[in-house]
C-alpha cells in the first residue's frame, strides 16, 4: 500500500482532519467551521475553541477513515499543525496526532501552518510543486517569498503591521458589517464603484517588499464621520474602494517580485486569496506579464488539513519526521 499521511488541523477556530496519499491526491477530508461560535463575540474566543477541537476532532477522524474507507492502522504517518496559532488550540491536534502515532507505532510528523498555505496552490496539480514568488495573505499573516522548492524559502517581505485580511475585519467592523468581515465586504464591493474613494496604497512604491495596511484603515476611520447619514447608503462604493486599495498593493508587489527575480510562476494562498477581486486582478495582470498563477482552490484558502497533509507529504518522503516530545509554538516562523 503507498504512504498515506493523517493530518489534524486545529491551529485557530476550525477542526480539520484530511489524509493525503503518495501522489499529493486527497482521498477524503472533513472540515467543522466554528464560525457561529465566535460570531456573538465578534472574533474567536480561544478556550471555546479548544473545547470544540475536542468535541469535533474524534468525530472528523472517524468521518474521514470511513469516507476513504481505511483503517488506522493503514496509516503511513500522523501529522498536524505545530504552529503558529492559539496555543490552546495547537495542543489539542498536535496530542491527538501524537498519541495516534504513538499506539500505531507510525512517524509523527509537526507542520508549520504557514508552509501548509505556501503548499496548498500545488495540491494535486500534475506538476507538483513549482518555484516561484508566493504571496500568503490571511488574518494574521501576509507574506511575500521566494518559494525555491519543498522546504527551501525565503521571506522577501511582510506586512509591518495589520495583517490584510485583519485590515479587511477591522474595516467591516468599523461599517457595521458581520464576523467574519472579508467576505461581506467582497459581496458588497460586487455593486459598488472601486474608484469612488481614492485610498492610499501605502508602500506600493517603496522599492522593497514590505506591506503596511494601517494607513488604509485610519483612511477609512477619517472617512467615515465626514460622510455622516449618507455612509449607509454607500457601503458597496466605500468596501469595493477599499478592497480595490488592498488587492492592487498586494498585486502590484508580488509582480514586482516576480520581474526582479527573473519568476515564471507566481502562487497565492491564505484566506484573502478567495477574495474575489483579488483573483481576477492576479488573473487579469499575471497573464499581461506572461506569469503562470496558481491561485490555491477555494476550499484550501481558509484553514484546513488537506493542505497541511500535503505539506506533510514532502516531509515524509525525505523523511523528515518529528520527535514525539516536540513542542507547539503559537509564534512559529517560516
Amino acid at each position: 500500500m503507498s504512504p498515506l499521511i493523517l493530518a489534524l488541523e486545529t491551529s485557530c477556530d476550525e477542526s480539520a482532519v484530511a489524509l493525503c496519499d503518495a501522489g499529493g491526491h486527497i482521498p477524503a477530508t472533513a472540515i467543522s467551521s466554528q464560525i457561529p461560535d465566535h460570531q456573538p463575540y465578534g472574533g474567536v474566543v480561544p478556550e471555546l475553541a479548544s473545547r470544540n477541537h475536542l468535541l469535533r476532532i474524534r468525530p472528523l477522524i472517524q468521518q474521514v477513515l470511513r469516507d476513504a474507507d481505511v483503517r488506522l492502522s493503514d496509516i503511513s504517518a500522523f501529522a498536524a499543525t505545530s504552529g503558529p496559532g492559539l496555543a490552546s488550540s495547537l495542543l489539542v491536534g498536535s496530542t491527538i496526532a501524537k498519541s495516534l502515532a504513538l499506539a500505531c507505532g507510525k512517524p509523527y510528523l509537526a507542520v508549520n501552518h504557514l508552509e501548509g498555505h505556501l503548499l496548498s496552490p500545488f495540491l494535486g496539480k500534475p506538476g507538483g510543486i513549482q518555484p516561484g514568488i508566493a504571496l500568503i495573505v490571511s488574518g494574521g499573516h501576509t507574506l511575500l517569498l521566494h518559494l525555491r522548492g519543498p522546504g527551501d524559502y525565503e521571506i522577501l517581505g511582510r506586512t509591518r503591521d495589520d495583517a490584510a485580511g485583519e485590515a479587511f475585519d477591522k474595516v467591516a467592523r468599523m461599517l457595521g458589517l458581520p464576523y467574519p468581515g472579508g467576505p461581506e465586504i467582497d459581496k458588497l464591493a460586487r455593486s459598488g464603484n472601486p474608484a469612488a474613494f481614492d485610498f492610499p496604497r501605502s508602500m506600493k512604491s517603496s522599492g522593497d517588499y514590505s506591506f503596511s495596511f494601517s494607513g488604509l484603515k485610519t483612511s477609512m476611520f477619517y472617512l467615515l464621520p465626514t460622510l455622516g447619514d449618507s455612509a449607509a447608503g454607500r457601503l458597496p462604493d466605500l468596501c469595493a474602494s477599499f478592497q480595490e486599495a488592498v488587492t492592487d498593493i498586494l498585486v502590484s508587489k508580488t509582480l514586482a517580485a516576480a520581474k526582479a527575480l527573473g519568476a515564471q510562476h507566481i502562487s497565492v494562498s491564505g484566506g484573502v486569496s478567495c477574495n474575489s477581486r483579488l483573483r481576477a486582478l492576479f488573473t487579469e495582470r499575471a497573464a499581461a506579464a506572461r506569469l503562470t498563477l496558481h491561485l490555491a482552490a477555494p476550499a484550501h484558502t481558509t484553514d484546513n488539513a488537506a493542505m497541511i497533509a500535503f505539506a506533510a507529504l514532502q516531509r515524509f518522503k525525505n523523511q523528515q519526521f518529528s520527535s514525539l516530545d516536540s513542542d507547539i509554538d503559537p509564534n512559529l516562523s517560516l
